[in-house]
């Protein structure tokens, strides 16, 4: 199969040609038809996640049909289109995994990370972290879902019920939060780059009832603040928009360092807090509630190979939407 292989931290993706894998015991094999490029797989790439397998296939926004089913896989059949999130794997027996927050364990296994992912033509997968794609969503549609959507998701459960709700960085996680803040009644304002007016028309196309730049006082105080930029300077200014008792969520996995800041604007009893992979309660509650609303995501595809082109649009800010790999 063909593959995107990254061998050390700030390199290329190397394509190689590697043996097909074969299911083991409680696994899956997954003929991939598209795979997402997630933030995430940049802070893999550029070496701020510095634990990563190497070499190590990046992706954790699969989706596919399986091709083959592992010894003991039931809950599966060959064929059946599934996707397959940044979560991987658990212990299952550390305190947090018994406590019902798997997302929190101590022994964990990331797909893309330390689990080879979905830049290739086929992927083996955990058949109990893989998740049954529903609704109309062609496979490439579907792939933002899987943690664009479901970190989004979550993160928006962890801002709490407020009516006005910012969010910080337009990309592929916001534009689909938005949407689910909409059709949960909420008023959305969105934050961009300073100039930004493609981010900030496109967020306005979603509904959002304002758009500007991160420094700019919003029109109304917010109840809540999502930040998904990996900008730690936003944290401050997401602070200052927020009315006391209100929370700021930081939805990304690495962040820049959060700049000093005077305890006026954290006092008032706001609350500032991050959000740490997932769950797969809050993967089965999400694919259920996309279709339904619908979630339609706004997705550019590029071919397999072009993965490193795909890597340098994201961390240039070049994406509406979310891009996806297609082999």
């Amino acid at each position: 199969m063909k593959a995107m292989v990254l061998r050390a931290p700030r390199a290329p993706l190397g394509e190689v040609d590697l043996p097909v894998p074969e299911p083991g015991a409680g696994q899956v094999l997954i003929e991939v038809g598209a795979c997402g490029v997630c933030r995430t797989d940049l802070h893999v790439v550029d070496g701020d996640l510095t634990e990563a397998k190497l070499p190590i296939v990046p992706g954790h926004e699969i989706v596919g049909r399986i091709a083959a089913l592992g010894a003991g896989v039931t809950r599966f059949r060959p064929g059946q289109r599934v996707g397959v999130p940044w979560l991987g794997h658990t212990c299952g027996v550390c305190r947090y995994c018994r406590a019902g927050r798997e997302n929190l364990c101590d022994e964990p296994g990331f797909t893309g990370y330390t689990i080879d992912g979905g830049y290739a033509e086929y992927a083996v997968a955990d058949a109990d972290f893989c998740f049954p794609i529903q609704g109309d969503y062609s496979d490439a549609e579907a792939a933002p879902l899987l943690c664009a959507g479901l970190i989004g998701h979550r993160s928006l459960a962890m801002a709490g019920e407020g009516e006005v709700l910012g969010i910080y960085g337009f990309g592929a996680a916001a534009h689909i939060v938005a949407q689910v803040a909409l059709h949960q009644g909420r008023t959305v304002l969105a934050f961009t780059r300073a100039g930004d007016e493609a981010a900030q028309a496109f967020a306005r196309s979603l509904g959002c009832a304002w758009a500007g730049a991160s420094e700019a006082a919003p029109p109304a105080p917010l109840d809540s603040a999502i930040v998904f930029a990996p900008v730690g300077a936003l944290v401050p200014l997401a602070l200052r928009a927020v009315r006391k008792g209100g929370t700021v969520v930081l939805g990304g996995i690495h962040m820049s360092e959060i700049p000093a800041m005077p305890y006026e604007i954290l006092w008032g009893e706001r609350v500032v807090r991050s959000v740490a992979n997932l769950t797969r309660q809050d993967g089965e509650a999400f694919l259920a509630l996309a279709p339904r609303i619908p979630v339609r995501t706004h997705t550019t595809t590029l071919p397999l190979a072009r993965a490193n082109e795909a890597l340098a649009k994201l961390r240039a800010g070049e994406v509406s939407g979310a891009l996806v790999l297609v082999p």
